[in-house]
């Protein structure tokens, strides 16, 4: 009788992109059993590999999490079927949310247990993103705000788009509410109130909320 031949699965093919090599042996180590592994010991080289090898996952711990980020975005711009998770020093919320708006999947600190990579992974490739519980609310008001976005027409038909929280900023501003009065009634710190209006600033081409209001009313 003849034997049935057996369809293995495909294996997951991982790159790894890390500047020190103790650092790609250790998420090496954690993943091969699991996975087909290229390697990249620098931006540069990663975006490379990624083009070349198209894999289904990027791993990124490069020195500098801005890096990183960067990285993401190239990798996600040139092969967006791939996932790319960026591991980083110190989790910062403002940075999780440029990983985000960069295309990252999954957005962690790189003192995470290696056996939980290849669940990560596994998760990050049935749509589940992989970051720090604390950020949840944070992404899904990211991910409303998207919906909401408001185009805004300039002088000299110039047209800007603002995040739903951003026009949300700016209408208050409008009514001349001071940074205080904004948080409070979006319920934000006054910081992200400073941080959204220079957001807005930069756009409009402005250096000062004086003449967001000018250039608005």
């Amino acid at each position: 009788m003849a034997a049935v031949a057996v369809e293995r699965p495909a294996r997951t093919h991982v790159l790894i992109a890390a500047e020190q090599l103790p650092t790609r042996v250790g998420l090496r180590l954690a993943l091969e059993p699991d996975a087909d592994l290229s390697e990249a010991n620098d931006a540069a080289s990663a975006v490379a590999a990624a083009v070349r090898d198209h894999p289904d996952v990027c791993v990124l711990d490069l020195d500098e999490s801005v890096q990183s980020i960067r990285t993401a975005n190239d990798i996600v711009s040139r092969v967006p079927s791939a996932a790319v998770i960026v591991l980083t020093k110190e989790i910062d919320e403002e940075e999780f949310m440029a990983a985000v708006r960069a295309g990252a999947s999954g957005y962690l600190p790189e003192s995470l247990d290696p056996s939980r990579l290849p669940f990560v992974i596994r998760g990050v490739l049935s749509g589940e993103p992989a970051v720090p519980r604390r950020f949840v609310s944070r992404l899904i008001d990211e991910l409303r705000g998207r919906e909401r976005r408001r185009t805004l027409m300039l002088p000299a038909h110039r047209k800007i788009e603002l995040t739903g929280r951003e026009w949300e900023v700016v209408e208050l501003l409008l009514r001349r509410a001071t940074t205080r009065e904004i948080a409070d009634q979006l319920g934000i710190a006054p910081v992200t109130v400073r941080r959204h209006l220079a957001s807005v600033a930069q756009k409009m081409g402005v250096t000062s909320r004086e003449e967001i209001v000018q250039l608005l009313s």
